[in-house]
C-alpha cells in the first residue's frame, strides 16, 4: 500500500515521466540525423536512447501503479525492473556481439551496470512489498529510484543529442597542456 503523504510524490512523477517520454522522442528525432550519418556511432546512440526511454518508462510505469488503489506497486516494481534487467542484458550482450571496445562504450557499460543496480534493487524492494505491504520504507526506496531513474534518462537524452561534457580529466588535461604550451611568468615581458 502506497502511504498517503508519498501520494503526490507519484502524482508529479507520473507527470514529469509523461513530459520526458514526449521529450525524449523529439531529442531522438533531433538524433536521427547523426545516426544516419555517422554509421559507426550508431550502436552507441541507439543505446543511450533505449537506456533513457526504459529509465523513464520504468519511473512511468511505477507512478501510475502506485496511484492505483490497492497492492500493486509491489507487482508493478517486479514486473518493470524485470523487464529492465533484460533490456540491460540484451544491450550488453549487443555490445560484446559488436565487439565496441572504445571508452566511450565502456562508460556506456558502466552506466548500464549502475541502471542494472537500480532495477536488481527495485526488484528486491518489489518482493519485499509483496510480501509485506504494509512496508512503507520500501515503497520510499522505491519513490527514491523513481528520481533516479529521472536523473539516468535526463542524462542519457543529454549524451544522446551532444550536449556538451565537462569530465574532470578532460578539463585537467586541457589546463595542462595550455599550462605547457604557455611560457612561464617569469619569461614574459613585463
Amino acid at each position: 500500500m502506497v502511504p498517503a503523504d508519498i501520494h503526490d510524490l507519484f502524482l508529479a512523477a507520473a507527470s514529469v515521466a509523461g513530459a520526458l517520454i514526449g521529450l525524449l522522442f523529439v531529442a531522438i528525432s533531433v538524433a536521427a540525423e547523426r545516426l544516419a550519418r555517422d554509421k559507426a556511432e550508431a550502436p552507441v546512440y541507439r543505446i543511450r536512447a533505449a537506456a533513457a526511454l526504459t529509465a523513464f518508462t520504468n519511473a512511468l510505469a511505477v507512478s501510475l501503479f502506485a496511484l492505483v488503489p490497492g497492492q500493486k506497486i509491489g507487482p508493478t516494481a517486479v514486473a518493470v525492473a524485470a523487464t529492465g534487467l533484460t533490456f540491460i542484458a540484451a544491450v550488453l550482450l549487443s555490445l560484446v556481439r559488436l565487439r565496441e571496445a572504445r571508452w566511450s562504450t565502456a562508460r556506456d557499460a558502466l552506466f548500464l551496470v549502475g541502471l542494472a543496480v537500480m532495477f536488481v534493487i527495485q526488484l528486491l524492494q518489489g518482493i519485499a512489498i509483496i510480501a509485506h505491504p504494509d512496508n512503507p520504507g520500501a515503497v520510499n526506496t522505491i519513490a527514491i529510484l523513481v528520481i533516479v531513474c529521472f536523473l539516468i534518462g535526463i542524462a542519457r537524452s543529454w549524451e544522446l543529442i551532444g550536449g556538451p561534457s565537462f569530465g574532470i580529466r578532460h578539463e585537467v588535461t586541457a589546463l595542462v597542456r595550455r599550462h605547457e604550451g604557455e611560457p612561464a611568468d617569469e619569461d614574459k615581458p613585463a
